[in-house]
């Protein structure tokens, strides 16, 4: 797999509390460069990203990164999101449903927001680090059954990141049209391949073009 491959299957990703637009620029810049599936990014800079970087692909975030917000302002978050130019949603469960054993409540969270994206991609993060392997694969049949286009495995700011015994799981579990995103933890070239050859069709990382970028540049 060359480095472009993998860089095409990333979503160049800055989501810290103190991020600023010189560095948001720069991310959008870097996904520009070396064609990176999008930048995703946190709301407030959708809008200034979609006015300067005309074709650029935006992924943001909702109910981020703890989950626990109210569905109707989750819901609002995503008509926001997409008005302001966002192309892509991730967006948070919450966790305390799921344990609660409230799963109806999570299906029919995840499909008002689908319904929101529209055609546009929903990608749903299950913070695998929080659950147990049951609650795991009950996720992968609501998203199925929600119409979500993507199951994650984390926000990259729980106890833990991806595995790829998840991915690997939900491969298992997800029905055929419902694609796997790994983030948190991925960190080295190896990790990438890694986790593409398990059945992760995106990768949420900061470290890919830093990592690839001497070897894209050279076949940019």
């Amino acid at each position: 797999m060359t480095d472009n491959e993998i860089l095409q299957r990333i979503d160049h990703t800055l989501l810290k509390m103190t991020a600023s637009w010189a560095e948001i620029k720069t991310l959008c810049d870097e996904a520009v460069k070396f064609k990176t599936a999008s930048v995703c990014v946190p709301p407030s800079y959708v809008n200034p990203i979609h006015n300067e970087f005309k074709n650029l692909n935006i992924c943001t975030v909702i109910g981020f990164p703890l989950g626990y917000s109210i569905t109707a302002a989750k819901v609002l978050e995503a008509e926001r999101a997409i008005l302001s130019g966002a192309n892509e949603i991730d967006m948070v469960i919450n966790a305390g449903d799921v344990k609660n054993g409230n799963f109806d409540f999570t299906l029919e969270e995840i499909k008002l927001i689908k319904k929101t994206c529209g055609e546009k991609i929903l990608k749903v993060i299950i913070e695998t680090c929080y659950l147990t392997e049951d609650e795991k694969i009950r996720l992968c049949e609501i998203v199925t059954e929600a119409g979500a286009d993507f199951i994650k495995t984390s926000t990259g700011f729980g106890t833990a990141g991806a595995t790829l015994a998840d991915v690997q799981l939900f491969k298992k579990h997800i029905g055929a049209r419902v694609k796997i995103k790994a983030a948190g933890g991925v960190k080295t070239r190896e990790d990438l391949e890694a986790f593409i050859n398990a059945g992760a069709q995106r990768i949420g990382t900061s470290s890919a073009v830093k990592l690839l970028a001497g070897g894209a540049a050279a076949g940019y």
